[in-house]
């Protein structure tokens, strides 16, 4: 079963959107937000990486049918930030960047929250006097 892909007619000719372009739009918004660590790609991705290719599509579902989308998206959190507000403002700048930048109608951003990262102190250092 294929999936039927975004296309949008003009007097030209047909553009065509790839699912991977919407996806790196996505989390290239995602990523901007503060609070957000990383995306969850997964150990395929991850292999991918450390290979020396950057997938900045990584930890994003997308579905695209005729001119709407759905998103699902898979962050780690820093800790201390509110989880409810980051997703929150991840769904808003991801719609927000999607609809300005491919023209489609984002009907769903669902966020999964997938782990928290804690950061190190650059070696602090203690004192026992």
């Amino acid at each position: 079963m294929e999936m039927q892909k975004s296309e949008l007619n003009s007097e030209l000719g047909v553009v065509r959107i790839a699912d991977e372009v919407v996806s790196t739009v996505a989390g290239l918004a995602a990523i901007d937000v503060d609070g957000v660590s990383s995306m969850s790609g997964g150990w395929g991705t991850e292999l991918v990486e450390k290979l020396g290719r950057k997938n900045f599509g990584k930890g994003i579902k997308v579905e695209v049918n005729n001119q709407e989308t759905k998103i699902d998206i898979f962050v780690i959190i820093d800790y201390g930030y509110e989880i409810p507000q980051v997703a929150e403002i991840v769904q808003k700048e991801v719609k927000v960047a999607v609809e300005t930048m491919t023209g489609l109608t984002v009907t769903a951003v669902n966020i999964h929250v997938v782990g928290v990262s804690i950061k190190k102190e650059d070696n602090a250092e203690i004192d026992l006097d």
